[in-house]
C-alpha cells in the first residue's frame, strides 16, 4: 500500500480544498497521513479518518533552512512513498527537502502563484527573478509532477525552467454538485456577495469602492463580504477597517462563515475582482449554486466566466468598470437568471469534484509509476 503524505500549512485549508481527495485516495488503496497546523479543523480531518501530523510551516517570515531542515526530518520520519505539497511556500521548500531526504515521487500543487508574483513592491519585484528560477529548477527533476489550475501559471512556469512533459493542468479543487446547488432566489435588495480571505489583492478594495460609486448613485443592493482577514499574508486588510466599513455604503462585513451553500443560495450575484488566482474555489461554489458572477479578467478568474455567457469580466484594479458591470445585473433580473444558469451547467461540465479527483489520483499513479 502506497503511502501518501499532503503538506498543507494550515488544516481549514486542507478541510476546504483536499479532504475529499485524500479521502478518494484513502478508498483508492493509499495510506494517507497530513502533515498541517493542528487548529480547529483538527478534528474534522481525524473523523474523516486521515491521520494528522501536527506540523507548523509558517506562511510568513520564518527561517527558510530551519524550515527545509524541519520537513526533511518529517519525510525521513514518514517515509512516505509520494509526498503532495500544496501551494507555494510548501512547493518551494517541500521540493527541496523531498530532494534531500529521497522521497521516491512528489506531487507539486501550484494553487496560484499568489502575492509574490502579483505584488508591486520593490522588494518583492527584486527578488521575483531569484525564486522563480529556483522554483523552475527544484520542479524539473525526476519523479516529480506538478499541477496548476489555469494555463497562465502552466505558461509562467515553462518560462521559469518547468519541462512541460512535468505539468498536468487540473482546474481547481472541484465543487460537491450535491452540496452546492442552485436555490429560488431571495427576495428583498439584490445581494451580491464576495467571499474570499479578507486580503487587498482579492480586490476587496476595488468592491467597497464599486458599493460607494453605486450607492451614492441611488443604486439599492447590499454589498456583502464573507471571510477573515488574514495577518500571516503581507495583503491582509485589517479588521479595523472592515469595521468601519460594515454598515457604511450599503457594505456588509460577515467574517467567515461555515455555511457557504446556505450563504450563496442567500445571493443573488457572486463577485470576486482578484488580480490573479489559481482557480478560485469560491467561483466554483457560486457557479454550483447557480449565480452570476462578476470577476476580473485575469488569470484564474478568467478561466469561471464566459464573459457575456454565464458572468461579466471586467478589467484588474478597475472599480468604475466593476461598478458599471455590477449595476447591469443588479438592474436586469432576467439576465442573471440566464447567466445563473449557464453558470450551473458549467460546473457541472468543467468543475465536478469527481472530475478533478479521479484527474488527480491519475497524476499519483502516472509518478508513481
Amino acid at each position: 500500500m502506497p503511502k501518501l503524505l499532503f503538506v498543507v500549512t494550515e488544516d481549514w485549508y486542507f478541510v476546504s480544498h483536499r479532504l475529499p481527495l485524500a479521502v478518494a485516495a484513502q478508498a483508492a488503496g493509499f495510506d494517507v497521513a497530513v502533515a498541517t497546523r493542528a487548529g480547529r479543523h483538527a478534528e474534522i480531518i481525524r473523523s474523516a479518518g486521515i491521520r494528522l501530523v501536527p506540523f507548523a510551516l509558517s506562511r510568513r517570515g520564518g527561517n527558510p533552512f530551519a524550515e527545509v531542515i524541519a520537513l526533511w526530518r518529517l519525510y525521513r520520519h514518514e517515509k512516505p512513498d509520494l509526498v503532495h505539497h500544496v501551494a507555494l511556500k510548501p512547493v518551494m521548500y517541500g521540493a527541496l527537502a523531498a530532494w534531500l531526504a529521497r522521497v521516491p515521487a512528489q506531487v507539486n500543487a501550484v494553487a496560484g502563484l499568489g502575492w509574490l508574483f502579483t505584488s508591486s513592491s520593490g522588494v518583492v519585484r527584486l527578488v521575483r527573478p531569484v525564486l522563480r528560477g529556483m522554483l523552475g529548477r527544484l520542479l524539473d527533476r525526476p519523479h516529480s509532477l506538478t499541477i496548476v489550475q489555469n494555463p497562465e501559471d502552466q505558461a509562467l512556469l515553462e518560462r521559469s525552467g518547468v519541462s512541460a512533459s512535468r505539468l498536468r493542468l487540473i482546474r481547481g479543487a472541484g465543487v460537491d454538485l450535491q452540496v452546492f446547488h442552485p436555490a429560488i432566489p431571495p427576495g428583498g435588495a439584490v445581494c451580491i456577495v464576495l467571499v474570499a480571505r479578507m486580503l487587498w489583492d482579492k480586490g476587496v478594495g476595488e468592491f467597497v469602492e464599486a458599493a460607494r460609486r453605486l450607492t451614492g448613485a441611488g443604486v439599492n443592493a447590499r454589498f456583502v463580504l464573507v471571510g477573515d482577514p488574514d495577518p500571516a499574508n503581507p495583503a491582509s486588510v485589517p479588521e479595523s477597517t472592515l469595521r468601519r466599513w460594515h454598515g457604511q455604503h450599503g457594505v456588509e462585513w460577515w467574517g467567515r462563515r461555515e455555511d457557504m451553500p446556505a450563504v450563496l443560495q442567500a445571493a443573488h450575484i457572486a463577485c470576486l475582482p482578484s488580480y490573479r488566482e489559481g482557480l478560485p474555489k469560491s467561483l466554483l461554489e457560486a457557479a454550483a449554486c447557480g449565480l452570476p458572477i462578476v470577476t476580473t479578467d485575469a488569470p484564474g478568474c478568467r478561466e469561471v466566466v464566459r464573459d457575456g455567457v454565464n458572468g461579466l469580466l471586467v478589467p484588474v484594479r478597475d472599480a468604475a468598470a466593476l461598478a458599471a458591470a455590477l449595476k447591469r445585473l443588479i438592474e436586469d433580473a432576467e439576465l442573471r437568471r440566464r447567466m445563473g444558469e449557464a453558470s450551473r451547467v458549467r460546473a457541472g461540465e468543467e468543475f465536478s469534484q469527481a472530475r478533478v479527483i479521479e484527474a488527480t489520483l491519475a497524476v499519483y499513479r502516472e509518478v508513481l509509476a
